[in-house]
């Protein structure tokens, strides 16, 4: 591999961890109402389970409330039962056009549980990012052993790929801050 190929592979690849976390923190619920709470329910609707973002708009125009607006009202009710299944406590309440949940007040409690469930995450993408830069640098080690790189090129994409990790491993923990802040606000 080259060192461009190298670079340019590491740096994807500790994106996508990034994305998985984001990905993952914006399911985790806050003192408020948010339409990515209700993003990981499929509905099955059509033959097959559906994420319920492309059958519906999904909005949030109270802190405490989300509100989803089917494009065809008459999978209002698999798109009811499929919030009851999804077991994320949400008890959802339909006019026949309009979906509303109430999502109540978090205690304090709960609020330390997706602290610590926001911990997990992050360690888990650092783990990531750090498996990442272990390959990136095996790929540098067996480069250079067959010849395709200097040794000094092998030292100068290691200190660059120790850099990405630095900066990768920055964002999560500004991330997960963030968000741990998010949670412990009223």
């Amino acid at each position: 591999m080259t060192r461009d190929a190298i670079l340019l592979d590491t740096e994807e690849r500790m994106t996508k961890a990034l994305d998985v976390l984001k990905n993952a923190l914006s399911g985790i619920r806050t003192g408020r109402a948010n339409p990515g709470l209700v993003d990981s329910i499929r509905v099955d609707v059509y033959g097959s389970p559906t994420p319920i973002k492309q059958i519906a708009t999904v909005g949030a125009p109270e802190p405490t409330q989300i509100v989803i607006r089917p494009y065809d009202a008459s999978i209002i009710k698999e798109i009811e039962k499929a919030i009851v299944a999804g077991d994320l406590g949400y008890n959802p309440q339909s006019d026949g056009r309009v979906i509303r949940i109430n999502v109540p007040a978090l205690s304090t409690d709960v609020r330390k549980k997706m602290v610590s469930r926001i911990k997990e995450l992050s360690e888990d993408a650092k783990i990531s990012v750090r498996n990442v830069r272990r390959d990136s640098n095996k790929a540098a080690d067996t480069a250079e052993k067959d010849k395709s790189i200097s040794e000094d090129e092998r030292d100068d994409i290691k200190d660059e790929v120790q850099t990405l990790t630095k900066q990768h491993e920055d964002e999560i923990s500004t991330m997960a801050k963030a968000k741990e802040k998010e949670v412990m606000e009223d």
